[in-house]
């Protein structure tokens, strides 16, 4: 049965919502509002992957602590099959407070980043991975296992967030591999030099014959072989909390390349996922059912 794959780190959010201010040295401050959710990064979007009825694994790293223990749960809530390749006794899990005031947001994160892997951690996510029909790749430590996967046919989605040093050449390899690339207009400006969305989605020609570049709240431009196209944001989504509207994007394109959709339903499936998402705080706080994903793209 296809499926779909990736490994990363997992992300745990603590949100103090309705906060007045940030609290100065030697102060306390109480809110009214409090959650503990799964955080960004590629686990929230193999989770938003799972809501939609694809079968989704993820190789991440969970100990035997509360936060490990919440995000296994949260994971096979949402259809999420989690391989686990962390050896050690302590807490593996990057775990962020963010502090969320009216117009703003301050965070303070424990943890390492990103999964450094050893060959017996990308062995094990190459034995969960093999026979996905789509494999969700990130700048980490699997870049081998990217190169199997491919060679044995399975479909290649880079999203790899910012970097001070994006550039073709540092990323020239991970490009080369990837059949699909879903950078936002920020990050494409700086790998390609380029000082617009439209020339950046060009640029990055020299790699994809299909094009992606999310241009922030506004929509999505694509480019299939010769045809440019600009998919806008459904004005029905009011935007509160921009966390994981990535994240979510990149789940309902998947969602569309999975099925067989052309480029620009895939990308209209992102617009819907990514706007969904920003209607709530949290990365994962709001979303749609594949039901409500077929209703709106009819729409």
């Amino acid at each position: 049965m296809a499926f779909v794959a990736g490994a990363g780190a997992t992300n745990i959010d603590l949100l103090y919502e309705n906060m007045p201010k940030i609290p100065g040295v030697g102060e306390e401050i109480y809110t009214d509002k409090f959650s503990l959710q799964l955080g960004g990064g590629l686990p929230a979007t193999l989770i938003n992957i799972g809501r939609l009825g694809i079968e989704a694994k993820i190789a991440t790293e969970l100990g035997n602590d509360m936060f490990s223990e919440f995000a296994k749960t949260k994971f096979s809530e949402n259809g999420v099959s989690p391989t686990n390749l962390y050896k050690g006794s302590g807490i593996p899990l990057n775990i962020t407070s963010a502090i969320i005031l009216k117009n703003d947001r301050s965070f303070i994160t424990y943890g390492k980043g990103s999964i450094e892997p050893d060959d017996s951690a990308k062995e094990e996510f190459y034995q969960i991975a093999k026979g996905a029909k789509i494999c969700l790749m990130s700048a980490g430590g699997f870049t081998e296992v990217y190169k199997r996967l491919k060679a044995e046919g399975t479909i290649m989605v880079l999203d790899m967030g910012w970097d001070e040093e994006l550039s073709f050449e540092k990323y020239d390899e991970l490009l080369t591999i990837a059949d699909y690339f879903t950078p936002n207009q920020k990050e494409a400006l700086k790998i390609t030099g380029k000082s617009n969305a439209k020339d950046a989605a060009y640029a990055l020609k020299k790699y994809f014959e299909k094009v992606i570049v999310k241009v922030d709240k506004d929509g999505c431009i694509g480019i299939d072989g010769d045809d440019y196209f600009f998919c806008p944001s459904l004005e029905q989504f009011k935007n509160v909390d921009s966390t994981g509207a990535g994240d979510a994007f990149l789940a309902g394109f998947v969602f569309g390349l999975f099925y067989d959709y052309p480029l620009k339903d895939c990308i209209e499936f992102g617009n819907i996922t990514g706007g969904k998402a920003v209607t709530a705080v949290g990365a994962l706080s709001a979303y749609v059912t594949e039901k409500e994903l077929l209703k709106l793209k009819k729409e």
